[in-house]
């Protein structure tokens, strides 16, 4: 597999919460900090994913906001 994203970090999932049609896949990292990707019930469905499965978490934004105080 060849992904243009940079940030590609490994991880193992600890939990899957599906919802109406949206999962919450919570994987942890090193560390033991999680990680929470929202997507969709297919995908999950497709990717075969439960607790326990190594996986990668790509993460891609163009903006990252920093915010302080009140």
């Amino acid at each position: 597999m060849k992904i243009s994203g940079r940030n590609f970090i490994p991880g193992t999932v600890v939990e899957v919460k599906e919802g109406a049609t949206t999962a919450h896949v919570r994987v942890e990292i090193a560390g033991g900090t999680i990680l929470t990707a929202s997507i969709t019930n297919e995908a999950v469905a497709e990717l075969g994913l439960k607790r326990g499965e190594k996986v990668h978490a790509l993460i891609k934004a163009s903006d990252v906001m920093i915010a302080v105080g009140d």
